[in-house]
């Protein structure tokens, strides 16, 4: 972080600040509109362009919104629960993870989805856990999920061209039942799957699609599903920024775990 002379930080960064702790703190709320620009030079005793970029970082931490020309708001945060552990469990979750749920996801909103299916060759990470060979291609399901006319996350599917080219994975449209239960239809069905994580800064591409402002980091999470014999039939990659987002995994002892204790 950089720092003045005296060992403070610059004041475009101290009023940032100031305005980040009054929304932790709640003394600013969603909705509540901020001082202008003009007001805020006025009370800090700084240039506009100092309180322009305070007000910039704000905008790129997905603290505030600008809706000009009425100004800068606080903006609404009701992040979206991404459970990986759900592709594969039964409903109901627990009693607990029901009420995280509730009290965390964006149930009520508007939810949309675009679906485009393609056949590609793999970027060589997706070939490399579907071990395929070299010139092999796979069918591609890319969806652009929204909520309330938001883009809030990518989800890409990858499946190997040869499972799946005869099934309604290859159209264009959601599938009611699941992937997962059409490769089980077509004698493919996951019994595991091996997640990764990451967090990064996202694509030019990636900042596209989801109409990300400078400085969003996203998460990247790629699931990769295996049959029982260990064959990759499967590579999901969601794409998650960070300020729209909870990551919510829950685990459950096994019974002979809980007696060795």
């Amino acid at each position: 972080m950089a720092t003045t002379r005296a060992g403070r930080p610059p004041m475009y960064q101290q009023i940032a600040d100031v305005f980040r702790q009054r929304i932790a703190s709640g003394a600013l709320v969603a909705g509540d509109r901020l001082p202008t620009e003009a007001e805020l030079s006025e009370e800090f005793e700084v240039g506009r362009g100092t309180a322009r970029q305070a007000l910039g970082i704000l905008v790129n931490e997905g603290l505030i919104e600008a809706a000009r020309p009425r100004g800068y708001f606080v903006r609404e945060r009701r992040p979206m629960v991404f459970r990986p552990q759900a592709e594969f469990r039964a409903r109901p979750y627990s009693e607990e993870m029901d009420a995280f749920v509730t009290e965390h996801s964006a149930d009520g909103r508007q939810a949309s989805q675009r679906i485009d299916v393609s056949i590609v060759e793999p970027p060589a990470n997706i070939a490399k856990r579907l071990n395929l060979k070299p010139g092999e291609l796979t069918a591609v399901r890319q969806r652009v999920r929204w909520l309330d006319g938001e883009p809030f996350n990518l989800n890409d599917s990858y499946f190997p061209l040869g499972i799946v080219q005869d099934s309604e994975i290859m159209r264009p449209a959601d599938i009611v039942r699941g992937a997962n239960k059409v490769l089980a239809e077509l004698g493919h069905l996951q019994v595991r799957a091996i997640d990764e994580l990451y967090v990064r800064m996202p694509t030019p591409e990636e900042a596209k699609r989801l109409e990300l402002g400078a400085g969003t980091p996203v998460a990247e999470h790629v699931r990769t599903g295996y049959t029982a014999e260990g064959l990759p039939v499967r590579v999901a990659v969601s794409i998650l920024p960070g300020d729209r987002h909870v990551i919510t995994y829950e685990q459950e002892r096994e019974q002979q775990d809980a007696d060795a204790n």
